[in-house]
């Protein structure tokens, strides 16, 4: 089946299909079902500020309900040439969106700190061997009085963890080939969008 979007009363459902297809309708007027269809509920869609500033990832449905209500244009449309079809709209599938008007961004202070957002500032790899990483570890030890904080947290295999356990760095010669600090804001697009398209990279620090 192909992905439908949800629908406001009145509102024709739209049906994802390749640029260069034309689907025709049926008898109830609206298009065609057609097999094979891309599925995109998983797809997200860069949200720019009216300056070009990234805001965030946003789902795909709630980009389109943007654009179709004229609160967002299309920056870059999808690399395929998707677009979405409907008896009476058509849109293009986004990959980048821009606000119509400037909306005020609150001071974006000190990003909160999670394990996915922690995994990928220090790019999945431990921060001791360079070798995959499995868990977090507290470069002083909570038992030890380190604090759960960027400074202090860093991304470890479980064979560093273990041989680390509750030593301090200095105890054992174990010190981050990095020092840890806070990412960037920008942080959560990632998060939300972890293979970044080459479309966002020239809006993301």
């Amino acid at each position: 089946m192909p992905y439908r979007k949800p629908t406001h009363a009145g509102q024709s459902p739209l049906t994802s299909v390749p640029a260069t297809s034309r689907p025709s309708a049926n008898g109830d007027g609206q298009p065609a079902e057609r097999a094979g269809a891309q599925d995109p509920p998983r797809r997200r869609v860069l949200l720019l500020n009216n300056t070009f500033e990234p805001l965030t990832a946003l789902p795909l449905r709630r980009a389109v309900v943007l654009v179709v209500c004229g609160k967002a244009e299309v920056v870059h449309g999808d690399a395929a040439g998707l677009v979405l079809h409907s008896a009476t709209t058509t849109v293009e599938v986004p990959s980048v969106i821009r606000l119509s008007n400037f909306v005020r961004v609150p001071y974006r202070g000190r990003v909160p700190l999670s394990r996915s957002a922690l995994m990928l500032r220090d790019g999945n790899r431990c921060a001791y061997c360079s070798a995959r990483a499995e868990t977090i570890d507290h470069v002083v030890p909570r038992s030890r009085g380190g604090s759960h904080s960027w400074e202090n947290c860093v991304a470890c295999c479980a064979k560093c963890n273990r041989r680390k356990a509750d030593k301090l760095p200095r105890e054992i010669s174990m010190h981050p080939k990095r020092e840890p600090r806070p990412p960037s804001p920008n942080v959560f697009i990632h998060v939300a969008g972890p293979r970044i398209p080459k479309d966002w990279a020239q809006y993301i620090p």
